[in-house]
């Protein structure tokens, strides 16, 4: 029985010496990176990131405003994809097709008025996309560290506003924030709760308290 043993003992050693008992370890898999872009020319993507960097989710219903800056793809058209910054006047400007309208649209319903534009006359059966690459900023006012424009971040609130803002200054009133909300029916403005949600163009102002 012991020369058995020490026979199997050894065919097991020999075995693992070669690399047949060798086990894996862990397999990272890596998925293709790429967005608007990649889908233009037809790579694999993963569409909530490009370049390395997650890409913005944001309301399918959001409404464009000037201080928005688009991605547009015009597919298999190198000349017209790029990005376009939204105008004080609502406009972007693009090759063949010049201004169009951006200011109160959707997303959806600018890629659909550049694609009927392009349509008439310069491409016969265009395929539009249109994403925010970066979202018009918001504003900070009063009693804060570095009052001022900011660059706007999805889910942001006040409290995070104020905190980019380098925080309360030690005249502030804390329990006093007026926030200004302009809509397509005119300016709402409300005192909220710090845990608010703002959204782009949003004006933050914190009151100064007198004692």
């Amino acid at each position: 029985m012991q020369s058995a043993r020490a026979v199997v003992v050894s065919v097991v050693a020999a075995l693992a010496l070669s690399g047949c008992m060798r086990s894996s370890g862990p397999v990272a898999m890596v998925q293709p990176q790429g967005g608007l872009d990649a889908m233009a020319y037809s790579q694999p993507a993963n569409a909530s990131v490009r370049y390395g960097v997650p890409a913005p989710i944001y309301d399918p219903d959001y409404h464009l405003d000037a201080g928005d800056r688009l991605r547009v793809v015009v597919y298999g058209q190198e000349g017209l994809t790029n990005s376009y910054a939204i105008g004080a006047g609502g406009n972007i400007t693009m090759p063949l097709i010049g201004s169009v309208p951006a200011r109160g649209m959707t997303p959806a319903g600018l890629a659909a008025s550049i694609t009927g534009r392009l349509r008439n006359g310069f491409i016969r059966e265009p395929s539009v996309a249109v994403e925010i690459e970066a979202y018009r900023p918001f504003f900070i006012l009063g009693e804060v560290a570095a009052p001022g424009q900011y660059p706007y971040v999805p889910n942001m609130s006040v409290e995070s506003a104020v905190a980019i803002a380098g925080g309360f200054s030690p005249r502030a009133k804390r329990d006093e924030v007026t926030l200004t909300h302009p809509t397509a029916d005119g300016v709402y403005r409300a005192v909220v709760p710090l845990g608010t949600p703002i959204s782009p163009g949003d004006t933050v102002l914190i009151s100064e308290r007198w004692f």
